[in-house]
């Protein structure tokens, strides 16, 4: 069994991927620093195939060092998001662009790299604001614009795979609520009102455990390699308003208010094709209300809104 290493595997998604990937048997290492001072891999601890470095990403002469062991790396240590890089340039540069760009130019040809980038990168789409992986790039925000650039240099080196995916939403051991669907069904839960500004924009979304099961997905195919491929649902390209008619049928007395009160820094509007994942046989399992469900399950214990990325 390959042996898979898992960078920032603490974090929203590395949490639900590492026990994804424990639980098919795999040999999966953690890097990761617990920036966030979360306890989200306590439940992996038990698994004899696990095995947790304490570190950080910045660190280039030992992460060179561990690398080096594994079959298989997935870097998810990142600052995500245009606000939190926003706020912190320096440190969101050096380790969302400069570990992973060391990572990229120093595996073997014969190490998988597994990255995960974003649908950002489209910005407003086409004039029809369709996007394929063929669509032309326009990203805005420097966290757009700095995944662009490390998936051109990753697309140069031999047994790589970028995923562009689609805002990720759903419970995980390391929430994050700022991420829009958790964000709205939060305040539809807690304030019975969601006021939204550029509410016709659409954007496609993705449940983390299908992001998790993509992931194997790709460990799994040998088609998958050298390739960029979108990754959301095809039935969830959904404009903010329509996702907020989503969870009102859910929160029935919920009031939705549009206002023109600021602009999304990364302008997304796009209506992305997932066709081309889907026709290797990856489909997501988790629809947009069934994860709605889902975190109002989450928000009926869980009060406190401190699992925010800034």
């Amino acid at each position: 069994m390959q042996k898979i290493l898992i960078i920032g595997g603490a974090g929203y998604i590395g949490s639900i991927l590492t026990k994804y990937l424990l639980e098919k048997n795999y040999s999966v290492s953690v890097f990761d620093n617990f920036y966030y001072k979360q306890n989200s891999l306590m439940d992996c601890l038990s698994y004899k195939k696990f095995k947790l470095y304490l570190g950080d990403v910045r660190d280039l002469k030992t992460i060179n060092t561990i690398i080096s062991k594994y079959d298989i790396i997935i870097p998810l240590a990142a600052l995500v998001g245009a606000p939190i890089c926003s706020k912190l340039p320096k440190i969101s540069k050096e380790i969302n662009f400069d570990s992973c760009l060391n990572i990229i130019k120093n595996k073997s040809s014969s190490q998988r790299l597994i990255m995960p980038t974003t649908n950002s990168a489209y910005g407003s789409g086409n004039k029809n604001n369709f996007c394929d992986e063929n669509s032309k790039l326009k990203p805005l925000s420097n966290y757009a614009k700095q995944k662009v650039k490390l998936e051109q240099i990753l697309m140069e080196k031999k047994n790589v795979t970028s995923l562009r995916l689609a805002t990720v939403f759903g419970a995980a051991p390391r929430m994050r609520m700022d991420l829009l669907v958790n964000d709205f069904v939060y305040k539809a839960y807690n304030d019975n009102v969601l006021v939204l500004f550029e509410g016709h924009f659409k954007r496609n979304y993705i449940h983390v455990k299908d992001v998790a099961r993509c992931f194997h997905f790709c460990i799994e195919n040998s088609k998958t390699k050298n390739e960029i491929f979108n990754v959301g649902l095809s039935t969830a390209n959904l404009s903010k308003k329509e996702l907020a008619e989503k969870i009102k049928k859910q929160v029935k007395s919920l009031n939705i208010i549009e206002k023109a009160f600021t602009k999304d820094p990364d302008q997304r509007n796009y209506i992305v094709s997932n066709e081309k994942i889907e026709k290797l046989g990856f489909i997501p399992k988790q629809n947009i209300d069934d994860g709605i469900k889902e975190l109002l399950i989450l928000y009926s214990f869980l009060h406190l809104n401190n699992y925010k990325n800034i």
